[in-house]
């Protein structure tokens, strides 16, 4: 016995290739949605109107000159971030231990600035912990490579598990060498570290545009940036045309290494002077993933979603202090605008269709059939509901003109019926002759 097939009354169709055009208002819309949705939560949970959160929320970006510095230095320490994990991606190596690779490189740091800081010339210790924070990353990164390229070992595991023992080093070297027992190893004489520069965020604002300008050459125009892409769409391939996929992917986490190392660097001895196994990287190694996916592993666009994401962080935790909603409320915004952003991808790489077109028709036959109806509805009886307000005099006039076109319709009714019997008479007559 045959079973009826019941075709889907929806079904997605992958876009062979969405337009410039499609994807930017799609993006935009989803900015958009996920701002006034983050409104209404702030809105919920504060008790306020919406004008609270718009106006708080701009404050938090804009309000001061400081303010609008710390978006800008927010920005870099994102997009350095994201850069870093950008060509293991670019190549479909799954880096998730950015993480690890960040807080490894500031352990570096922070070894030679506590044991040299002080004894040694001040320049001196900054190149050493330069050079060994940059070896820190590099080891951390090239070890799951390593294990790839020989044995090809999951990396997503292993690059998230390296991230663990990161933090259980670092826990366990500040332990070791602070006295106060809060965790948090603080170098507040700042000997041994850059320090400001010029002002405390020009530093990293000028290191993230040259390496964003470095790394958009590098995969554009370089042969390790053809290779590490190549090997990306098809190892097979590459290894057809003759790359060494091993080196390849070696040399690439290398780099990536010595980006995080640089970064690592950068937070102890430009930021934050200090080190803690928490709050030095502070989940950004797992934002730049998502970061660098977003902005499709270009320099250019992930420079611009960094910035979008840092100016929803600012204007989020100004709403979250001011409104008294916690210290976790600015990573529960920026955790519904990822997702609204990362939704919406799906709706510029699928489209929705519907099967059956006279299914549609069908299901929707007695509305259309509805709005047919009052679309039909004679002009007189409109009026007449339109009028029913206007006095007796008003509404006997509207009674005889209706009556007037009740009798011409009959009339005519009766006239087509007297000519139609004449038409067949004659018709008869015409055949007999």
């Amino acid at each position: 016995m045959n079973r009826k097939h019941h075709e889907p009354l929806i079904h997605l169709v992958k876009r062979v290739e969405a337009s410039q055009k499609l994807a930017w208002s799609v993006r935009i819309a989803a900015f958009l949605i996920s701002f006034f949705l983050c409104a209404v939560i702030s809105s919920i949970m504060s008790g306020r109107g919406l004008d609270f959160f718009f106006s708080n929320f701009f404050k938090g970006v804009f309000g001061t000159e400081r303010l609008i510095w710390n978006l800008f230095h927010d920005t870099a320490i994102m997009l350095l971030i994201a850069l870093a994990v950008t060509p293991c991606f670019k190549m479909k190596f799954w880096n998730i231990g950015g993480e690890g690779q960040i807080l490894m490189g500031a352990l570096g740091c922070s070894v030679i600035v506590n044991s040299m800081a002080g004894s040694y010339p001040h320049a001196s210790v900054i190149v050493l912990s330069l050079i060994l924070s940059l070896a820190f990353g590099v080891a951390w990164a090239v070890i799951p490579a390593i294990f790839k390229a020989k044995w090809n070992t999951n990396e997503t595991l292993l690059t998230l598990m390296m991230n663990y023992i990161a933090v259980c080093l670092v826990d366990y070297f500040i332990k070791k060498v602070a006295s106060s027992g809060t965790g948090i190893l603080n170098f507040s004489n700042k000997v041994g570290l850059i320090g400001p520069v010029g002002n405390e965020f020009i530093l990293k604002i000028v290191v993230a545009v040259v390496v964003t300008l470095i790394m958009g050459i590098y995969l554009k125009y370089t042969k390790h940036g053809y290779e590490l892409t190549v090997v990306g769409e098809s190892v097979n391939t590459a290894r057809y045309i003759g790359i060494n996929t091993k080196k390849v992917i070696i040399r690439t986490l290398v780099l990536c290494g010595v980006l995080c190392g640089l970064i690592g660097f950068l937070l102890v001895s430009a930021t934050d002077y200090g080190l803690n196994s928490d709050s030095t990287v502070g989940g950004k190694g797992f934002t730049g993933v998502l970061i660098s996916w977003l902005g499709h592993f270009n320099p250019l666009g992930i420079a611009l979603g960094s910035f979008v994401y840092s100016f929803f962080f600012r204007g989020a935790t100004r709403v979250g202090t001011i409104g008294r909603l916690g210290g976790s409320f600015p990573d529960v915004l920026c955790g519904v605008f990822l997702f609204v952003l990362i939704a919406s991808e799906f709706f510029i790489n699928y489209q929705i269709k519907f099967r059956n077109g006279d299914k549609i028709r069908e299901y929707f036959a007695p509305v259309v059939n509805a709005f047919a109806k009052l679309k039909k509805r004679p002009a007189v009886v409109a009026a007449s509901e339109n009028n029913s307000t206007e006095s007796d005099g008003g509404e006997k006039d509207l009674q005889e003109s209706i009556k007037d076109e009740i009798l011409s319709e009959e009339v005519t009714a009766e006239s087509v019926s007297e000519e139609a019997p004449k038409e067949v008479s004659d018709s008869a007559e015409e055949e007999e002759k």
